[in-house]
């Protein structure tokens, strides 16, 4: 109801109605914004900008328009077959939690018709429920069980973009790259492994887009949560079972011992302090019989039922180093690490979005694992700007906000505690005699996607450009050097403007 005195209308921001109309947007978007940066006054206010679409909605749309998506026709549709659906439900692990996801998503009778879908890590819906009528409309845009909803194939959507973005999302009508689609609104958000930290799903509201309600999005990232939390239970019952097991046999090892489970969690450890987890390969173990682990050094690796025993081959190694003064010294193990800076060869492996690594060979030994999105961000950002940047300038690329500085201090002080003196400080920087390469994927749009960081998405219109590329990488062909004689920057510089310190 209408309350006298109060503005009852807030201010709307026009929808086109078609993707061609949403593609013109955003052309003329970047255009007038490239213009704005090459020409403009820096001391000059800045100017108003042409309606635009959301960050993560244009980048999604220029992806699409590079891939030759047909706005009006999508891609040859990609259904699993019966069979296939029941394989990946089962190794999903998703299963278990339909019935809380069922009462806390359809089962509420003052909420608009919805159809509620669970997908995989790739995008295949594997379970779908709803309002029949509703399904059926659905059915006829290619929304059904066994699908694969993915940009590729069906353009921007809600669950293609939550798991791109690793973020809750909605897709809103005309932010949809079909046209078929425009009478939709999709929310989602994704599901991660608390073991592993790994993208293993994601949940998906969908209904009429004249109905949507602005509270979906929160109720829909409430029950991805509330998912992990009951994932998250599981886990620490099996750790509970695996800890119960090993201690008998922790109990007649001589030396140090620790056993963890499968994602390196620790269990029960015996002679040494026991580290929350352990950062174990992502390629596996291999067949070699001594492993170098970040936090212990050598130690030898034998399989348990659902874990590992590990035992240090170095017993002092163990031992906690002595923290400096300065609140980013290395961590435990850190004078261990240290030794890996010496000729050390670094490479970031970027080619897959939904799990990047690190990997790190030098005289101490071999190492890798998996990267958090925000770690990954820090290590490229690094990567690309060797001569380092401050904590302000870090703030700045990543949020957009020099002063959020508290922040990125805490991660890098994380990433310090496995890399130690490969990195250096004041500014941050990876030490001189470290040798670093990035590998990034065939399309520069799947560089991090689930980034916004201001830096990130620079990084990628240069790669696109050809005016930037990666560490290690061979220059791309691209725009010719400027007719001014300006000299390119040289290959370790980052070639994103950033504020000074």
């Amino acid at each position: 109801m209408r309350q006298p005195g109060r503005q009852t209308r807030r201010p709307e921001r026009r929808i086109p109605q078609s993707a061609a109309e949403l593609a013109k947007v955003h052309e003329r978007a970047l255009a007038e914004a490239a213009a704005r940066s090459a020409n403009r006054d820096p001391s000059a206010p800045d100017e108003p900008p042409f309606l635009q679409a959301r960050p993560e909605i244009g980048d999604s749309w220029e992806r699409l328009r590079r891939l030759g998506l047909d706005p009006d026709a999508g891609a040859d549709a990609v259904h699993l077959g019966p069979a296939e659906i029941e394989h990946r439900r089962r190794a999903s692990g998703l299963d278990p939690l339909l019935p809380i996801l069922r009462g806390t998503l359809v089962e509420q009778v003052d909420q608009p018709p919805l159809i509620l879908a669970i997908t995989d890590a790739d995008g295949h819906i594997l379970w779908q429920e709803g309002e029949r009528g509703l399904r059926r409309s659905a059915e006829r845009i290619g929304f059904l069980t066994g699908a694969r909803w993915v940009e590729e194939r069906v353009g921007t959507n809600g669950i293609a973009a939550a798991l791109r973005a690793q973020r809750p999302m909605h897709v809103h009508s005309a932010e949809h790259y079909l046209r078929s689609h425009h009478s939709w609104t999709c929310v989602a958000a994704p599901v991660r492994d608390p073991g592993t930290g790994l993208l293993i799903g994601a949940i998906n509201l969908s209904g009429p887009a004249h109905s949507v309600r602005p509270y979906l999005l929160q109720l829909t990232a409430t029950a991805a949560k509330l998912a992990e939390t009951e994932l998250r239970a599981r886990r620490l019952e099996s750790l509970h079972h695996l800890r119960t097991l090993a201690a008998p046999m922790l109990a007649r090892v001589n030396g140090p011992a620790l056993v963890v489970d499968a994602a390196g969690w620790t269990a029960a450890a015996a002679g040494l302090p026991p580290p929350a987890r352990l950062r174990l390969p992502a390629e596996g173990w291999g067949s070699a019989a001594v492993h170098w682990l970040p936090s212990l050094g050598e130690c030898v690796i034998e399989p348990l039922a659902d874990g590992w025993l590990v035992r240090p081959v170095r017993p002092q190694d163990t031992a906690p180093a002595v923290p400096g003064p300065d609140p980013d010294a290395a961590g435990p193990g850190g004078g261990r690490v240290a030794e890996q800076a010496e000729g050390a060869r670094l490479r970031l492996d970027l080619r897959r979005a939904a799990s990047p690594g690190l990997s790190v060979r030098g005289a101490a030994g071999s190492w890798s694992h998996a990267l958090s999105p925000r770690h990954a961000e820090l290590l490229l950002l690094l990567a690309t700007e060797r001569d380092g940047l401050s904590a302000a300038q870090l703030a700045d690329a990543l949020f957009g906000d020099p002063a959020r500085t508290v922040t990125v201090r805490a991660e890098l002080s994380r990433l310090r505690r496995y890399l130690g003196g490969l990195l250096a400080h004041r500014p941050y920087r990876f030490a001189d005699s470290v040798l670093v390469t990035v590998a990034g994927p065939e399309d520069p749009y799947d560089l991090l996607p689930a980034s916004s960081a201001p830096a990130v998405r620079r990084l990628r219109a240069g790669l696109v450009g050809g005016t930037a590329r990666l560490p290690g990488t061979p220059p791309l062909p691209g725009p010719r050097p400027p007719a001014d004689g300006t000299v390119a920057p040289r290959p370790r510089s980052d070639p994103l403007p950033l504020p000074p310190q």
